[in-house]
């Protein structure tokens, strides 16, 4: 699967990838019925990680991985 890249996103240095990484923010959220300010817990992100849905399950266990960054 290819994916474009912006001339913006090659200019950032490597250090800034994280910001890119998140393509739609707010997406799962809506998908998983939380309202704005809720948090998302555990168990709704393992069930989503579940889903037959690719794009549910990769946005789901993204946010797993930054949910073990945030807490180092």
């Amino acid at each position: 699967m290819s994916r474009k890249i912006s001339k913006t996103k090659k200019s950032k240095s490597k250090k800034d990838w994280i910001q890119d990484a998140v393509e739609r923010p707010g997406a799962l959220r809506k998908k998983l019925g939380v309202k704005k300010g809720k948090k998302i817990t555990k168990a709704q992100l393992n069930k989503a990680a579940k889903s037959k849905n690719p794009r549910t399950r990769k946005q789901a266990n993204l946010a797993k991985t930054f949910a073990k960054m945030r807490k180092t």
